[in-house]
């Protein structure tokens, strides 16, 4: 359970389709020092998706994204992990850590339920029963 600071970070990467089979087996698995650099930045909850095409989508759950992002960089664990993943992706300019797409999350289903179920009062109401509320008075 992510405690009340922590966020969600979701990011885009484009690996080049020509490497892929070579960009997944670099990830099974993954140097284990370059792991217990990864929980000791703050990230967990970690995962990545490859779709179609060589699109990657990484996700993560963090406290301090721009603290761990701060560790992650000065790391010399992460400086080679991420020398090494350079020459898998298109259009980067920069270490894949620090320089992939950041996307905007629009949706979360627990923050929606919860705000659903506040004592607002207001949230979670539709039109529907609003108007069986109107037909009442």
């Amino acid at each position: 359970m992510m405690s009340a600071a922590a966020h969600r970070v979701c990011f885009s990467l484009q690996i080049n389709p020509d490497l892929l089979d070579e960009y997944v087996a670099r990830h099974t698995p993954v140097w284990p020092d370059m792991l217990a650099e990864i929980a000791a930045s703050g990230r967990r909850n970690y995962s990545l998706f490859l779709a179609d095409g060589g699109r990657l989508i990484g996700y993560y759950e963090v406290d301090d994204d721009a603290a761990a992002q701060a560790y992650l960089a000065a790391s010399p664990v992460a400086a080679r992990w991420e020398a090494e993943m350079a020459r898998f992706f298109i259009g980067l300019a920069g270490r894949p850590d620090q320089a992939a797409t950041p996307l905007t999350e629009i949706f979360h289903l627990h923050d929606q339920l919860v705000a659903a179920t506040s004592p607002r009062g207001d949230a979670g109401t539709s039109p529907a029963l609003d108007d069986e509320s109107d037909d009442a008075s």
